[in-house]
């Protein structure tokens, strides 16, 4: 009897044993697959950096001739503008977590803010009188009499050496 009570014991265990090991595995395999995908999600998110760093240049270039007064044509806002759009398009489907996501997020705000820079060029360069950097702040020192003009209290009556008369001449 101490033999058959034992046997199905052991089997038992010899069961839990082969679940562990079976878990254990799909574990490291689903650590892998993680793995992977992080690494895909890092390699994407670089290779639409790699791009943006190349528009940031194209972005810097229109900014120092605007800035020179060099009137650009509003193609050469639109294209960089688009290829922008196109590369947060890319970050949209790249599907991320952790580290990778914070990555994307930053790279998604450094698109925005050229796309924004872009939109204030094409401004200044369509109307270069607009521009607000530029101009020209005159300040003036006023003189200031006693009269009261400009301020909240009445200035004091003064007398005055000519009459006034309420005979008006009517004109038909």
């Amino acid at each position: 009897m101490g033999l058959a009570s034992s046997t199905p014991k052991a089997s038992s265990n010899n069961t839990a044993s082969k679940e562990k090991m079976t878990n254990t595995k799909d574990n490291k395999v689903e650590e892998v697959k993680e793995s992977e995908e992080i690494s895909k999600a890092f390699a994407a998110v670089a290779g639409v950096r790699k791009e943006v760093d190349k528009l940031s240049e194209r972005v810097a270039a229109l900014e120092v001739a605007v800035n020179n007064g060099t009137k650009v044509t509003d193609e050469e806002f639109v294209v960089p503008a688009e290829l922008l759009m196109r590369e947060l398009l890319k970050l949209d489907g790249i599907e991320a977590e952790g580290e990778a996501r914070l990555q994307r997020k930053a790279e998604v705000r450094r698109i925005q803010k050229y796309h924004e820079i872009l939109d204030k060029l094409k401004t200044r360069n369509s109307n270069p009188f607009s521009d607000k950097h530029k101009a020209v702040s005159v300040t003036t020192n006023w003189e200031t009499f006693d009269s009261g003009m400009g301020s909240l209290t009445a200035p004091p009556p003064m007398s005055s050496s000519t009459n006034t008369t309420q005979d008006w001449e009517r004109f038909d």
